[in-house]
């Protein structure tokens, strides 16, 4: 991986983990959705005159994704109503790289070395711990920790999928436009049958902090499909889980969520085991 692809998905471990940040800090989880993904179907459309239109063969993988998208958002707004963003994000985002690392295997023919395993292993362990430790004897909140385990099952098929797109689709900008623009229909749909004539009203007070998170959305999935592009896809879901840390310190300082020691050893572990995974590639 080069240091320009590095710093790219780096960037867009801080742009993601700041939009998801966003998004658990609108109280009605349906509002800060309905912003962000409509804001980026807005975004997209404003790009799709301006780039290429993804091959034919992209096509299937595009709309695949899209999809999978759809259930992403149900999830992970599900997942920060449940939990602590502290807990459901590094949940969610940690579960990936290690489901990537299998898809990858089978689908796009990147079989990891023995370095990517141990990375797996240490992975696994540190995500048990974000979820489990911590509690100060407290039951573990099972259904946030489900929503935010299935949330990463979606990262992982989504990852696959647009990597594998937009490697098919001759443009990465083309094909960041119209995921956007069709992945985001869904959402600001259904909010405008619920709301009905009430949608402008419901939306107004949080319209700035959600189309910022738009924006944040659209650049870090941008960015790491990009990367998509020019490295392998299991490595760069690793890296981009980095994001971790950054959700970790934002639950932290601004939602005053107690972390605590364990649960930032966990975090480390899991850290760890992404960053061998990351030397596999």
């Amino acid at each position: 991986m080069t240091p320009l692809v590095t710093a790219a998905v780096l960037l867009a471990a801080v742009t993601h983990a700041s939009w998801n940040a966003i998004a658990h800090q609108i109280t009605d989880k349906l509002v800060g959705f309905t912003l962000i993904a409509g804001g980026g179907m807005l975004i997209g459309l404003a790009m799709t005159p301006f780039t290429a239109v993804p091959a034919a063969r992209a096509w299937p993988y595009l709309l695949g994704s899209a999809c999978i998208h759809i259930a992403y958002y149900a999830l992970l707004m599900k997942s920060f109503r449940l939990g602590d963003f502290g807990q459901a994000y590094p949940i969610a985002r940690g579960t990936a790289p290690l489901v990537v690392t299998v898809l990858a295997a089978l689908f796009a023919h990147e079989v990891p070395d023995g370095w990517a395993a141990a990375g797996i292993a240490l992975s696994c362990a540190g995500l048990t711990g974000v979820a489990l430790w911590g509690l100060r004897g407290r039951r573990p909140n099972w259904p946030a920790t489900g929503a935010a385990l299935a949330t990463g099952l979606t990262i992982a098929a989504y990852t696959v999928v647009d990597g594998l797109g937009v490697r098919a689709s001759g443009s990465s900008l083309g094909y960041i436009a119209w995921l956007m623009a069709v992945q985001g229909i869904v959402i600001p749909a259904y909010a405008l049958h619920r709301w009905r004539g009430r949608f402008v009203a419901v939306l107004r007070p949080f319209a700035g902090v959600g189309l910022l998170g738009a924006v944040l959305s659209v650049t870090a999935y941008g960015l790491v499909l990009w990367a998509q592009t020019r490295a392998e896809l299991a490595p760069v879901a690793a890296l981009r889980e980095s994001s971790i840390i950054v959700g970790a310190a934002i639950g932290a300082v601004f939602f005053k969520e107690r972390f605590g020691a364990p649960r930032i050893a966990a975090a480390g572990l899991l850290v760890v085991g992404i960053g061998l995974m990351l030397h596999a590639g």
